[in-house]
């Protein structure tokens, strides 16, 4: 399982080495694990390494610093190296390593519009570049570092170095493309512990980051940004302490997924009640019990109008359809709201809330949510940056989409304080938290995903995996009994984004393809078989 950790942690992580005189170790083997890196994506794309151009656009601080001192151990492989200077002075050492191992550095200036010159800040005299030039500088480039902003930065991006990120992503949103680009540590402009952003960003293909992964990497917004991220050790992670966010990997998925006891049967299996659907939404009915049966549940009973039993029927013959309006039957967990509509069906929702068993709590009914504090984290609710942005007012704390998708970490951390609920905040990166648990962050999918029906498929798939026990507290060791739910609802989003991939062909090696919900429902069953 991998792990986040706060700056403030990694700080605390390095403060010893750093009293004890070792902080110019530390840059080296940071640096070096970070000009490793990129030695390695320079031979996967052009098959070798001498010869190819590297640029990085380097800030005044320790960050830069780092971007310097990986220049200077590229120089030496033979590669071109431009570092393009965005401050009025840089790391001093680092800047003398680079030029003498033959690298070039230019000063960005100040206003971004002064076409010749020099400045000097005591290491060398340096040439003045326009933004012009140092777009052009970058463009030309193999491989392009962030090192502008590290983990000790408070804002974002300002001056011409915010003007030279701009000019940047204009060639990328007109279709002129962009070399390979590899950020220091964090991209520049995301908070390295809460993951929001702060001026214009520069979406990276990967993040070389040291010590630990920085929360920030794995929150949104700024998780959409970091790319692959790679963690170079240096030394100092026996102090780093517990990790603050989770992300399950292949192996964990495999390791948590349920499997059936010999002498099972469909009880032991689960039993998971549905109420979902409606006669005008009848669809997300049958799309979460299809998610639900391939999720491996041993039963599925559907509660719901008799136009939609009908339809369940036809296409799910497993599914056991009740059609009065009491709730019967043996259940061991629910998924309750997906498409639903009318008083009858939110009734059935609130007497399965009444009997105090785990449940997905989704669309139609998180309104009942807001109807009175709930303190039960066997819930789990998923909304999207919406739907929790609603469910966020009506318990006093007024947002919008907008705010959330800018804090989604704090919104929803605030949600979960203010519930007691388990909540999966859906998205890209899905986000998984429970009251005094650890948060999830995963992001197994693809875009694809992103079609109707297919956040009723995971609520079928979360609620076989509650009715089936959930992840048990043992399987997340230090986590115990505070992880339990989080986990659970982590487990349903990596099944479901690998499902999704499954289903594209991306999981193949393909470039993916379009896909619809039942596609998803019908792939979820392969993750079973996934190495």
């Amino acid at each position: 399982m991998i792990g986040a950790h706060s700056a403030d942690q990694v700080r605390a992580a390095e403060r010893p080495a750093l009293d004890a005189g070792m902080g110019a170790e530390l840059m080296r083997r940071a640096s070096y694990g970070l000009a490793l890196t990129i030695t390695r994506e320079l031979r996967a794309r052009r098959g070798r390494v001498y010869g190819a151009r590297v640029t990085g656009l380097i800030g005044k601080g320790n960050n830069g610093g780092d971007g310097l001192w990986a220049l200077a151990f590229l120089a030496r492989r033979g590669v071109a190296v431009t570092a393009v200077l965005v401050d009025t002075t840089a790391h001093a050492e680092g800047l003398a390593a680079l030029l003498a191992a033959g690298g070039r550095a230019v000063r960005l200036a100040p206003d971004g519009s002064v076409p010749g010159g020099s400045t000097d800040d005591g290491a060398a005299r340096l040439p003045l570049c326009t933004l012009t030039e140092a777009r052009d500088e970058c463009v030309r480039a193999d491989v392009l570092i962030d090192a502008i902003l590290g983990t000790g930065a408070r804002g974002g991006l300002r001056g011409a170095a915010a003007g030279l990120v701009e000019l940047l992503l204009r060639e990328r949103s007109e279709g002129r493309g962009l070399p390979h680009v590899v950020a220091c540590d964090i991209p520049s402009g995301v908070d390295p512990t809460t993951g929001e952003v702060t001026g214009p960003v520069l979406p990276v293909e990967s993040t070389v980051t040291f010590a630990a992964a920085k929360t920030g990497l794995f929150l949104p917004p700024g998780a959409a940004s970091a790319g692959r991220v790679e963690v170079i050790p240096i030394g100092v992670e026996d102090r780093l302490g517990e990790p603050v966010v989770r992300r399950m990997g292949a192996e964990d998925v495999s390791r948590l997924l349920p499997r059936p006891a010999a002498e099972g049967h469909k009880y032991t299996r689960g039993v998971l009640g549905v109420v979902a659907g409606s006669e005008e939404y009848p669809g997300a009915a049958l799309l979460a019990c299809a998610g639900a049966l391939s999720a491996g549940a041993g039963m599925v009973r559907y509660f719901g109008p008799p136009s939609v039993a009908a339809l369940i029927n036809a296409a799910l013959p497993e599914v056991v359809c009740h059609t009065g309006p009491e709730l019967q039957g043996r259940v061991q967990a629910w998924v309750l709201g997906s498409g639903v509509s009318g008083e009858e069906q939110l009734d059935r929702c609130r007497q399965a809330l009444s009997l105090g068993q785990p449940a997905v709590v989704d669309a139609g009914a998180l309104d009942l949510v807001g109807e009175r504090a709930v303190d039960r984290p066997e819930l789990i609710l998923t909304p999207h940056a919406g739907e929790l942005a609603r469910l966020l007012t009506r318990l006093g704390t007024e947002c919008d989409r907008a705010e959330v998708e800018a804090t989604a970490g704090a919104s929803l951390r605030e949600a979960v304080r203010l519930t007691g609920t388990t909540i999966l905040l859906k998205g890209p990166h899905t986000l998984c938290h429970e009251p005094g648990g650890i948060l999830f962050s995963q992001a197994d999918g693809t875009p694809w995903l992103a079609t109707a029906g297919s956040g009723d498929v995971l609520a079928g798939v979360l609620g076989a995996l509650l009715a089936q026990g959930g992840v048990a507290p043992s399987s997340v060791g230090e986590m115990g009994d505070a992880g339990h739910w989080a986990a659970t609802a982590a487990l349903a989003a990596a099944v479901h984004g690998r499902a999704g991939r499954i289903a594209s062909g991306e999981a193949d090696g393909g470039r993916g393809h379009p896909i619809s919900a039942r596609d998803i429902a019908h792939a979820v069953r392969f993750v079973w078989d996934a190495p």
